[in-house]
């Protein structure tokens, strides 16, 4: 598969070592911080098909979305290494670091992959997926639960989970490339009778986050989408073409060190999962909105 090619801004750092005893930075050190928070870096990040030595990775990733829920990450990265005819892992491309070795070339910086619901029925990791959003779709989105239950236990109309999950420092261009290459393998296994080949809908659970004291009303159309702010980018044009969607708080179960810093500025913001239920036969005009904002 191709590189991608993007650059990202350093935050500046502090360097207590250039401070003086009165705790104010140096006229110098300032200077440098200013230098280097403009400074920019190129990072070439390549796509690959998975492979076993994924596994650390991908599950590291599924734990930074699930957080605390009841889900077998275990055995859900396992399952995408399995079926690894469909999706992608993102490593940055063979550099050199500071010894003069080359970086550790099974670093997992992000993945997409899909997992057919209808077609795993039973195993745990599925339960456990459909039972969190059921439940919380009968907290959040009352009106809807029973939709949803049918929905996800209709074997005629197969639901499948799309996960795309990466660092927060990944530019979200990424994303295009890796969704149009998982629709062609989609298209692929389904000419080929391979696991995960047919979709009715998808279901996707995305990071987003709101400024603390909003109020998240997911049932009333138009608000919650600008009060909303995705962690990956992209996946807001996904939102605009589900059917159903709702947003649960997670603040209580967020790491840092796994989800980012949930603060822009000087505005507190309070980290949540939305779920959302997209038909395949929407993808295309998700594709298109991908294709016409962030092209490379």
């Amino acid at each position: 598969m191709a590189s991608f090619t993007k650059r990202r801004v350093l935050e500046p750092r502090r360097d207590e070592s250039k401070e003086s005893e009165s705790g104010e930075e140096s006229e110098e050190s300032s200077g440098e911080s200013d230098e280097e928070m403009h400074e920019e870096v190129q990072v070439d990040f390549e796509a690959h098909t998975i492979s076993d030595n994924d596994y650390n990775g991908i599950k590291k990733l599924l734990q930074q979305l699930f957080l605390k829920a009841s889900i077998n990450t275990a055995e859900l990265a396992g399952i995408i290494i399995q079926q690894n005819h469909v999706g992608s892992v993102i490593r940055q491309a063979e550099i050199l670091d500071e010894s003069g070795d080359e970086a550790d070339e099974d670093d997992v910086f992000g993945f997409i992959s899909v997992l057919n619901l209808t077609e795993r029925k039973g195993t745990e990791s599925v339960e456990q997926i459909k039972e969190l959003v059921l439940s919380q779709c009968d907290t959040h989105h009352q009106s809807a639960a029973e939709q949803l239950d049918k929905i996800l236990n209709d074997n005629s109309k197969p639901v499948s989970f799309l996960i795309s999950e990466r660092f927060i420092n990944v530019p979200p261009q990424i994303s295009l490339p890796l969704h149009k290459q998982l629709q062609a393998e989609l298209i692929d296994a389904q000419r080929t009778n391979k696991p995960c080949g047919k979709s009715h809908y998808y279901l996707m659970i995305s990071k987003t986050c709101v400024e603390v004291g909003k109020k998240n009303k997911p049932q009333q159309k138009g608000k919650q989408k600008e009060e909303l702010m995705f962690a990956n980018a992209e996946e807001e044009f996904f939102y605009e073409q589900a059917i159903m969607k709702f947003s649960y708080s997670v603040a209580e179960e967020s790491d840092s060190c796994l989800t980012g810093r949930w603060s822009f500025g000087d505005i507190p913001m309070k980290p949540l999962r939305t779920v959302m239920l997209i038909p395949a036969d929407r993808i295309n005009a998700v594709m298109d909105k991908l294709e016409e904002y962030l092209a490379i």
